[in-house]
């Protein structure tokens, strides 16, 4: 058997002949089997846990807000006088959903 360069494109072209009906079909699969990858995985990322090490490291970073604590007694202290103000509290506190 000897094979040449030329020769391909005449020894391929009925093969392509034969086969051209499934293009359509051969593109739907292959769209498909990316699709079915991708979700795939996704669904394995999103089962991914961090560590501990990872959680620790993390908190450790995070500074922590600090409040003053006149500016709590502030608020309390406006939140008492203001007899609407403390009811629109009351209300948000009982039922938070309510609009």
């Amino acid at each position: 058997m000897n094979f040449e360069v030329k020769d391909i494109p005449k020894k391929i072209t009925p093969i392509i002949e034969k086969y051209k009906k499934y293009n359509v079909i051969a593109f739907i699969v292959c769209v498909a089997i990316v699709f079915g990858f991708l979700v795939f995985k996704i669904n394995q990322y999103t089962q991914i846990e961090p560590s501990e090490d990872a959680i620790a490291e993390e908190l450790n970073t995070v500074t922590r807000p600090k409040i003053d604590e006149k500016a709590i007694e502030k608020i309390q202290q406006l939140e008492d006088q203001n007899i609407e103000v403390k009811s629109l509290f009351e209300q948000a506190r009982d039922n938070p959903f309510s609009e």
